[in-house]
């Protein structure tokens, strides 16, 4: 074959696993040379993991629902009036569903007098040992090498096995098709179709362009802390190092990476 031929072919390969037609018109332009680089704006971590400060979160207005708001504008999540319907990435629990068996009678006290008996934020995980990437058999769900838990949305086939391992009931399936139920679309984020599972992905798309997540950007009462677990000068460090916490269910070993103060 000659070299003009395998030149060709090289990059016609490109194109079809979906580079784009620029950057192959550019290679052809560099003679054959490519280079793709990230956004140096990028929010990069080893392991990113998130707190929750119940008690700025209790003294918040009454009803305050801006993370969720603001996750359910940034994600085209859909807003269906039945609620067998629903679709959920972050939403809020009273903190007998969202923390079962941890609870005792001078617990449940303080949650009542000094938490003012405020429903929890409960999100996923974002497990270490992610249940839900185990048993999805076309690898629609997987955890990156930075610790977030996401989701290929074209893969998922709608088996709902993801959903049945997750302890957290952090997935939701579109059991309706979605796109006519978003109340105002962000064309910036994918849309979903009918029979497809979704669930928090910590806004790794935001994080891809320098920005915290929605949820987090949204909180005025800051009660929502991000960053680097393994950044020993991160802020969550900090956090970690001087207030105690707790998490949804550790006993099951999926290690999850959302903690919160009490």
């Amino acid at each position: 074959m000659d070299e003009t031929r395998r030149r060709f072919l090289k990059i016609a390969g490109l194109s079809v696993l979906g580079i784009g037609a620029k950057p192959v018109v550019d290679a052809v332009a560099a003679g054959g040379t490519t280079k793709y680089e990230s956004d140096p704006k990028a929010l990069k971590a080893k392991r990113w993991a998130m707190v929750v400060d119940q008690k700025k979160c209790a003294q918040a207005k009454e009803g305050c629902q801006d993370c969720v708001e603001a996750c359910n504008i940034a994600h085209n999540i859909p807003h269906f009036d039945d609620p067998k319907d629903e679709v959920k990435w972050i939403w809020r629990a009273p903190f007998e569903n969202a923390f079962p068996g941890q609870g005792n009678e001078y617990l449940e006290e303080f949650i009542k007098k000094s938490l003012k008996n405020a429903p929890f934020m409960v999100l996923c995980n974002h497990c270490d040992n992610p249940p839900c990437v185990r048993v999805c058999p076309v690898k629609a769900t997987f955890r990156r090498p930075d610790g977030i838990v996401v989701m290929d949305y074209h893969r998922c086939i709608g088996c709902r096995f993801c959903m049945a391992a997750c302890p957290y009931g952090a997935r939701s399936l579109n059991w309706r098709d979605p796109r006519p139920h978003i109340k105002k679309e962000n064309p910036e984020y994918p849309t979903r179709t009918r029979g497809v599972v979704e669930k928090c992905n910590f806004c790794s798309e935001r994080l891809a362009v320098g920005l915290q997540p929605a949820c987090v950007a949204a909180c005025k009462d800051k009660a929502l802390i991000f960053g680097d677990l393994e950044d020993p000068n991160s802020e969550i460090r900090e956090v970690l190092r001087t207030r105690s916490t707790i998490q949804r269910k550790p006993q099951l070993g999926t290690r999850p990476e959302v903690y919160y103060i009490l």
